[in-house]
């Protein structure tokens, strides 16, 4: 079932409901495909679907809590290695990693307002609806680089399964 934003929600709930939209279509990306295809770089870069999990685990956690003071879990890699994964890193714990940044960041999102502000990576006062918004733009730009990784895999398409 594809998450909907509500029509007439308030402005948290529509922001997050978003946000999980797309979050839920970057694990449905995953679905069906053994750990070689998604491991499998298919840009120049070396972009593939588990890079992109990885990275959008460390952006949730840096977004949400480093700006905003609360804690995380040690990252085990450089943040400025989060779109490489590793062979010691398995499918389910990269899962299990972008998971654990979801609830945290929920958890941020569900103590702040939209107006209380942090300080981000690069020392900018940002509010909790700017960063909202950041990242259903970053999560839903990843999405599409996932959508085409997959479609170059397997041939499959689309936001969320179709029936």
């Amino acid at each position: 079932m594809t998450r909907i934003v509500p029509y007439t929600g308030a402005e948290k709930e529509s922001l997050l409901a978003s946000l999980d939209r797309h979050r839920d279509a970057v694990l449905w990306k995953l679905d069906g495909l053994d750990d070689d295809a998604l491991r499998r770089p298919m840009t120049p870069s070396g972009t593939n679907l588990l890079s992109l999990v990885k990275h959008l685990a460390a952006v949730e956690y840096g977004w949400f809590c480093t700006t905003f003071g609360r804690e995380t879990e040690p990252l085990w890699f450089d943040p400025e290695d989060d779109m490489t994964v590793l062979p010691s890193e398995s499918t389910a714990d990269l899962v299990a990693f972008y998971g654990r940044a979801r609830v945290a960041a929920d958890r941020v999102v569900g103590e702040l307002g939209l107006d209380d502000v942090g300080t981000s990576w690069n020392g900018n006062t940002v509010s909790l609806r700017w960063v909202l918004i950041h990242m259903i733009e970053d999560t839903a730009r990843h999405a599409g680089h996932m959508d085409i990784v997959r479609e170059l895999l397997d041939g499959a398409t689309g936001d969320h399964p179709r029936p």
